[in-house]
């Protein structure tokens, strides 16, 4: 398998400091001039001119046609299926040529594709809205299946916040060439098109208000498992998607065969972002988001980002538990860690507690939102080719000016700069390890004796070579996961040590940053393939 692992060769990624952003080849070009330079602060840095922003913003492209126009990209499928019911669609600026209803004859037919237009086929393609309990909610999804084969196995793929299921468009090909499984992806409830109700807490503690912001996700999730009759599943989440997918994990146990969480966000724990301290304003994870060049990163050998990160220091401090527990840690003693050296900007922290997101600005910001949503796009997305680029950036802003819901559940998960409230570090060890009833219910009434605790699943961490989410938070929860093994194992039964399928390790794309699936897109795939793989073998074992 090309991608490395915590016991692979390639153990410098495991100790090395997290790097900078960039670093390396910022330094090549400080003497270099630049579109900045030549058109002021902000004019190279919002890339979309004025006049192409406002034709994008009075074009109004709805959310369905962007995603169908992205995942027309999926090798071998030239007509998506895409059905035309998008959650909660904002006004439109002017009459749109294709409109968006919540009615049954909005839903898309399955495409099929075959052996002659298809080396991998049969497929069956299939989107759809799948509707929940409640009022206005449902899940986006879209799916593919191998037909002419029994289907007995399933992925569900969850993306990152504020992204949708179109993300994924390099992944759906490659991951369902795996005989016997089934591809899901969907949207987040209130994210993506699925529907966007009215995000409300009730509660007014902290922590409860955590568990809920988290569970106002996972229930859906759950709902849709429990409407679809799958028993049990794989699961995949990125970033915020990988968050949800550990939250999942813990709150309905015993339905994952395996957790992959591809540079999830939220594992380690911060002791500014605990204790309500402010981190440096360059150490903010959306900092990084925002202003990597992907273009850049994926050219980006190891040699040149452990160069980077050895010159330059580590300037990205999402946590970098490593780093920080060598500094924090004399002989042998540890001690407490130096205060930020100075806190985020009061505006920023403002508008973080007053949950305010930046959609929220890019949907205020009417004709000039394409442009400022065009800051983004045009780093995250510049290594692909320009029509796919474009395509991506339609898409992106097609779902950023919806109107707000599932977003605003960021503010009670995270602290500013993007550090957990509730770290997952902490609870990270009980995944696969959950007391459940027979009827698979966590929490139950019913004596002690009839519970059983699951025997494990298997938990893959997967990161950026250049990923500026901190790998050392998936080292040291694939550690925290191993001894938890081992203190279970330890007064259990030979019969439960025979059937125990917890492991937990971490792999390294590379040439990848945050968006693994997409930056590394073919390791990433092949990597997914092998543990998908891994999956069906173990059924056929059991």
């Amino acid at each position: 398998m090309a991608a490395s692992t915590s016991n692979g060769s390639n153990d410098d990624l495991r100790t090395r400091p997290q790097q900078s952003p960039l670093a390396s080849q910022r330094a090549k070009q400080d003497d270099a001039p630049t579109e900045e330079n030549r058109k002021g602060k902000f004019g190279g840095y919002f890339t979309l001119g004025y006049k192409e922003g406002f034709t994008q913003w009075w074009a109004n492209i709805p959310a369905a046609a962007a995603e169908h126009a992205v995942l027309s990209y999926i090798p071998y499928l030239r007509k998506p299926p895409t059905h035309m019911q998008t959650g909660s669609a904002p006004p439109s600026a002017n009459a749109s040529t294709m409109p968006v209803h919540d009615t049954a004859e909005k839903q898309a037919g399955p495409v099929r594709t075959n052996y002659g237009a298809d080396p991998f086929g049969p497929r069956q393609w299939r989107s759809q809205l799948v509707k929940l309990s409640g009022k206005n909610r449902a899940l986006n999804e879209f799916s593919v299946e191998r037909l002419e084969e029994a289907q007995n196995h399933n992925l569900v793929m969850l993306h990152g916040y504020g992204a949708g299921l179109g993300f994924f468009y390099r992944n759906f090909e490659g991951l369902s060439r795996v005989p016997g499984w089934k591809i899901y992806a969907l949207d987040l409830l209130g994210m993506g098109r699925s529907s966007r109700p009215p995000f409300k807490l009730h509660s007014k503690d902290r922590q409860k208000s955590i568990t809920e912001a988290e569970d106002w996700f996972v229930d859906a999730l759950e709902e849709w498992r429990v409407q679809k009759n799958i028993d049990r599943f794989t699961l995949l989440g990125h970033s915020l998607g990988g968050y949800m997918a550990v939250a999942y994990s813990l709150k309905y146990p015993g339905h994952l065969n395996k957790l992959i969480l591809a540079s999830p966000v939220g594992i380690p724990e911060d002791p500014y972002a605990v204790n309500a301290a402010m981190p440096d304003p360059s150490d903010s994870t959306l900092t990084n988001e925002v202003s990597q060049d992907q273009q850049t990163t994926v050219g980006l050998s190891n040699a040149e980002i452990s160069g980077a990160a050895k010159s330059t220091g580590d300037n990205n401090n999402f946590l970098n538990a490593r780093s920080r527990a060598e500094k924090s840690t004399l002989n042998g003693q540890e001690k407490t860690p130096d205060a930020p050296r100075k806190p985020l900007p009061k505006w920023l922290t403002y508008l973080w507690d007053a949950n305010i997101s930046p959609f929220s600005i890019v949907r205020w910001a009417g004709p000039l939102g394409p442009r400022f949503v065009s800051g983004w796009t045009s780093r995250r997305f510049s290594h692909l080719p320009p029509d796919e680029a474009q395509a991506l950036h339609t898409y992106a802003y097609s779902l950023f000016k919806q109107r707000g819901s599932g977003e605003y559940a960021l503010a009670y998960i995270l602290a500013p700069g993007a550090f957990a409230r509730s770290p997952l570090i902490r609870r990270i060890q009980g995944v696969g390890r959950q007391m459940i009833t027979p009827n698979g219910s966590a929490t139950s009434s019913v004596a002690v004796a009839q519970q059983r605790r699951e025997n494990g699943i298997p938990v893959i961490f997967c990161y950026g070579e250049s990923d500026w989410m901190d790998v050392s938070g998936g080292y040291a929860a694939e550690q925290k996961m191993n001894e938890e093994k081992e203190r279970i194992l330890k007064s259990a039964s030979a019969e439960e040590r025979q059937n125990d399928r917890g492991a937990a390790k971490c792999l390294i794309i590379k040439k990848a940053g945050h968006h693994v699936y997409l930056d590394g897109w073919e390791e990433f795939n092949e990597v997914m393939r092998q543990e998908m793989m891994d999956v069906s073998r173990q059924s056929i074992d059991q």
